[in-house]
Parts: C-alpha cells; sequence; structure tokens
C-alpha cells in the first residue's frame, strides 16, 4: 500500500478496506454455512452411503466375500453336515475358513472357473 497524503485518499482508502472486508464477511459465512451443513448427521450419513455405493472397488470386495462365505459354508455342509463329532464339525470349520479365503482373495479365478464351466455345460448344441 502507498503512502497516503490527503484526507480524500484517506477516505477512498478506508472505503475501499471497508468494501473488501464486507466481501470477506460474506465469504467467511458462505464457507461456515456449508461447514455446518455438512457436519450435519443427515448429510454425513448421506454422503458416506453416496461414497459407498459409488465405489467399485468396495462393491467388488463385498461380493467376492459373500461369495466366497456362500462357498465356504455350502463346502462345510457338503462334507460335515450333520456330524455331532467335535472334531469333524472342527474340521469343517477348518474348511470354510479356508475356502471362504481362497475364493475371497482370487475372485477373478473364480469367475473365469464359472464362464468355462457355464460356456461347456450349458453351451447350445448346434
Amino acid at each position: 500500500m502507498e503512502n497516503i497524503s490527503c484526507k480524500a485518499e484517506l477516505l477512498d482508502a478506508i472505503q475501499l478496506l471497508e468494501e473488501e472486508q464486507a466481501i470477506n464477511l460474506k465469504v467467511m459465512r458462505e464457507d461456515f454455512h456449508q461447514a455446518y451443513e455438512s457436519l450435519k448427521p443427515a448429510n454425513l450419513i448421506r454422503n458416506t452411503i453416496k461414497n459407498i455405493t459409488t465405489s467399485p472397488y468396495l462393491s467388488d470386495n463385498l461380493l467376492s466375500a459373500g461369495i466366497g462365505l456362500a462357498a465356504g459354508y455350502v463346502s462345510k455342509k457338503a462334507v460335515f453336515s450333520g456330524s455331532s463329532n467335535v472334531f469333524k464339525r472342527f474340521f469343517g470349520s477348518i474348511l470354510q475358513f479356508g475356502v471362504t479365503n481362497i475364493i475371497a482373495q482370487n475372485p477373478e479365478t473364480v469367475k473365469s472357473f464359472t464362464e468355462y464351466i457355464s460356456l461347456h455345460i450349458f453351451k447350445k448344441e448346434e
């Protein structure tokens, strides 16, 4: 800022600073209102759900984990169904855990395997 030498320049500088202060106050109020709105619980929940539903990585992981859990449960029931033996139930749980982890960690392999089976078993006869 340059040196002010007369009363008119001083008044102009004061008016300019007051206008700048009014603009800054308006911007600060808008920012405060926006922050206040974003911190409301309903908006936090809505934004979180929107982020979850739009994330392809998360939905793929949930799908893989769900398929893995289902496959592990089915494999346990298929091998050790209705057993009252403690050791068989224990090994059934280990089998379920193993199958669940393998399928959940290798979703592309499972997908390609199911595509292969569907092409060869369910192919149309010509």
